[in-house]
């Protein structure tokens, strides 16, 4: 499984529809999230820029992608922006294979 970070907004129709009758979009995403076989790990909303913030623990990319777009494709969230998250000891593994690259590669003018 492979997590993934997503910030977007919600649309102002959007938010005019929860004033009018509020709900808990956690419970939703959840759901939304487990028929392509992952699991929302946590849904925050947030000050500033973007109006909500979430963690997905996804399959792959492509079960990632139908979530995020089937989300956006029903018109209550936009401006979705998606984030590849590493742990720790996955990071490691790829330092250690970029060090084992790394000699072999050759940079840009020569460098």
């Amino acid at each position: 499984m492979t997590i993934f970070i997503t910030q977007g907004r919600y649309t102002r129709e959007a938010i005019k529809g929860m004033v009018v009758k509020p709900e808990d979009r956690a419970e939703t995403l959840s759901r939304h999230v487990a028929r392509a076989g992952g699991r929302l790990v946590s849904y925050y909303l947030t000050f500033g820029e973007y109006d909500f913030l979430t963690v997905i623990d996804a399959p792959g990319e492509t079960q990632m992608a139908a979530i995020l777009l089937s989300a956006a494709g029903a018109g209550g969230v936009s401006d979705l922006r998606t984030t590849l998250a590493m742990t720790s000891v996955e990071a490691k593994g790829a330092f250690a294979a970029a060090s084992d690259l790394a000699p072999g590669y050759r940079g840009p003018g020569g460098t």
